[in-house]
């Protein structure tokens, strides 16, 4: 079994992967909600922009948990 250290790298990698992959949804979802904006569906739009909020709110919390890991 590794030890806790090797424990927290590997899930401090893991966390780093998903807020990738949340940063990368989020600027697609940018792009989408820019354009529905520009094309008339305003509250389509506002929802997306809602649903950003979480995925930024969500991702300071993936960061503070991946510095928590780091540090021990």
């Amino acid at each position: 079994m590794p030890n806790d250290s090797d424990f927290d790298i590997a899930t401090a990698d893991a966390l780093t992967l998903l807020l990738h992959n949340q940063h990368a949804l989020g600027a697609a979802m940018e792009e989408v909600t820019k354009w529905l904006s520009e094309n008339g569906v305003h509250s389509v739009a506002e929802n997306a922009l809602v649903a950003l909020e979480t995925l930024d709110t969500n991702a300071k919390a993936i960061t503070d948990a991946i510095t928590r890991l780091l540090r021990f």
